[in-house]
């Protein structure tokens, strides 16, 4: 028995659902043999999934989304290091209710990145997703020793709103090391940079952004692809073009500069976790998240796992908070069957409060269906 499930975002870590589900079975099935690999697809979470597979965690003082210092981790095992932009640059350090879409920042991400090369890192699973920002990375950028200039000659303000005001882009500055790094953007997004699929469109909202704020946060964007491609030629305009380059509010576009490889999120993450030998191992998969909908069909861990033991052959069910899919697009994911904890418990608030417990009495009807 395989649990690979990621968080139950706002009631349990993907390491408190695999430690459930197992009890939940272990009440009908007490002798059952289980695996436990909590997954993430690149966002929130991402890094705590890396240290439950069995990387060191890491701790490093870095600049939160509005300049204030925080506590922020990554994970590293040998030379291979795991970076969650989202634990320096997220909208869990915001105060509830407190947005900062214009000003927000990534430098801290790019400090995150700078401690991992310190660590050694000769790999980096940059896992990006869950951002306050929309600076198109030129904060992580900033961090690493490029510099964004006015026509005085000096820095621009902070975040995506700053970037209108920049005159000249100077990227030789940049950590020599980062040239001899093999840097993997992990996203669950294709987003262009701008436009209207681009980060400020799509995700602005979600940080914060009004319409008119959305509108000045593209033409920044623009604006400051324009002047990198002064200085780094074509190859900047091409980028912004990309998939990838509008995850994370933009902060894909800094990376694709810094010579990353763009992949699903899910896919680097069941690689650096050892998912196939687990697999091999199994005889069923048990994934899931807090909601099942359509965005887990497009690229959310559920849908990854599914994908990859359904091409093993092995038989996938999954446990979810909210069930928002019909049957049919399940099979399609490759998903027998969904067990969401609304089946027990309708009130959603219930649900939500008592998570633990109901996903346990969940996992004894699991093991009742599927173990006896």
């Amino acid at each position: 028995m395989l649990i690979a499930a990621d968080k139950f975002k706002g009631s349990l870590t993907a390491v408190q659902v695999a430690e459930r589900v197992t009890a939940g079975l272990r009440r009908v099935v007490p002798d059952l043999t289980v695996e436990a690999l909590p997954v993430a697809d690149g966002g929130d979470g991402t890094v705590d999934a890396a240290v439950a597979a069995g990387f060191e965690r890491r701790e490093v003082r870095v600049a939160g989304p509005l300049g204030e210092e925080v506590t922020a981790a990554f994970a590293l095992r040998g030379r291979t290091a795991v970076v969650e932009m989202a634990e320096a640059s997220g909208l869990q350090r915001l105060a509830a209710g407190v947005f900062a879409p214009l000003t927000a920042s990534t430098y801290g991400s790019g400090e995150l990145l700078r401690a991992a090369l310190d660590a050694g890192a000769r790999t980096i699973v940059f896992g990006v997703g869950g951002s306050a920002t929309t600076d198109g990375g030129a904060g992580m950028l900033s961090a690493l020793g490029a510099r964004f200039l006015n026509e005085g000659g000096e820095p621009v303000s902070p975040g995506g709103g700053g970037l209108a005001d920049l005159a000249r882009a100077d990227l030789s500055g940049l950590d020599p090391r980062l040239s001899s790094v093999e840097l993997v953007l992990a996203s669950d997004v294709d987003n262009p940079l701008t436009g209207p699929k681009g980060a400020p469109a799509v995700y602005g909202p979600q940080k914060g952004a009004s319409p008119d704020d959305v509108e000045t946060l593209d033409a920044a964007l623009a604006h400051f692809a324009k002047v990198l491609e002064a200085e780094a030629g074509p190859r900047a305009a091409e980028y912004a073009a990309s998939p990838g380059a509008g995850a994370a509010g933009g902060i894909g576009y800094g990376a694709l500069l810094l010579g990353a490889r763009f992949r699903p999120g899910i896919e680097v993450m069941l690689d650096v976790l050892g998912f196939a030998p687990a697999l091999e191992r199994a005889s069923l998969v048990i994934t899931g998240e807090g909601s099942l909908d359509e965005q887990t069909l497009h690229g959310k861990a559920p849908a990854g796992v599914a994908a990859a033991a359904r091409a093993a052959g092995k038989e996938v069910v999954a446990v979810c908070g909210r069930l928002a899919l019909p049957t049919e697009a399940l099979e399609r994911a490759g998903i027998r069957q969904a067990y969401p904890l609304t089946s027990i418990e309708p009130d959603v608030a219930r649900c939500i409060a008592e998570a633990g417990p109901i996903l346990e009495d969940v996992a004894e009807r699991i093991a009742r269906e599927r173990l006896v």
